[in-house]
Parts: structure tokens; sequence; C-alpha cells
């Protein structure tokens, strides 16, 4: 198995957006890869983020049943939940590093999944954080980390 790989509402939410074909392309490429190679993780609060934006904020936007399609195929990835570990490790990440509460919540979930990736935009690249890494996934294909593997996705 791959090292594990935490991946934020934008990949979820570039997967879905054709008004970025070329980051929709490479964020598709990363979640069939994560697929493949049973190495992806989330958390509730990814799913969660990623049901508003495609339903109420993309233009044009996903139906209701078609993002709970995409939801239900996510479950079997077994999200974090976000509990007592995840609050008080988001509290020291916030004030250590700054992050907005919402992002010491996506650091602090991957952490406590044992990921030693995050995959997001919406960080310094490279940044280390204890012992994750954050990667853009519009600047690092997922060969370049050795994700592959087999399986696949569940049928939807």
């Amino acid at each position: 198995m791959s090292a594990k790989v935490f991946v934020d509402t934008n990949v979820l939410v570039y997967c879905r957006d054709a008004s970025e074909p070329e980051k929709q392309t490479r964020a598709a490429a990363w979640m069939e890869a994560l697929w493949k190679g049973r190495s992806g993780c989330l958390s509730y609060q990814v799913l969660q983020e990623f049901y508003i934006t495609v339903t109420a904020k993309l233009d044009p936007g996903l139906e209701p049943d078609a993002a709970r399609r995409d939801i239900r195929a996510l479950l079997s990835w077994q999200p974090l939940p976000v509990d007592t570990r995840t609050l008080e490790g988001a509290w020291l990440l916030q004030d250590r590093y700054g992050f907005s509460w919402w992002d010491a919540l996506i650091v602090a979930a991957a952490q406590a999944a044992g990921c030693r990736y995050l995959l997001s935009e919406d960080f310094q690249v490279g940044m280390e954080v204890g012992e994750l890494r954050v990667i853009n996934p519009f600047q690092v294909a997922p060969e370049d980390l050795g994700i592959v593997g087999g399986g696949g996705e569940p049928e939807r």
C-alpha cells in the first residue's frame, strides 16, 4: 500500500468543476490513483464542504443527488470525524502556525489519520507539519510520489 494521502475539499471540487478543465483533469488523475492505490483519506468536514460547494457555489453546480452519490462512494474511505483529538490538535496548529480554523482542522485530521501527505492548493507548497507534507495536486503528479496500485473505485 502507498503512503496515506489526505484529500482537501478543493481537490474533490475540481473533479466536478468544468470551468477549470486543466485542474479538473489533474484532480481526477489524483482521485483515480488514490482509489486504485487505496491510499486516499478524508474527513467528514471535507465531505460537508464538498457538498455545499458543488451544490450551492459552483456554476453550474451539481444536482444534490449527484453530489450525494459522490459522497456515498467516498464513505468507503472511512472519513474521520471531528473528535476531541482533532479539536485539540487543531487548536495547537492554529496557535503555532496561524492557520485559519478550518485549515487547522484539515491538518489535524490528516495527522490523526496518520497521513504522510496532504493534497491541497490552500497551503504553502512543500510545507511540512510534523510528518505531514503538503502537496499541490496541480504541481505534482501521483506517480511522482509512487501513488499507484490495484483495486479501483466502486461502482456509482
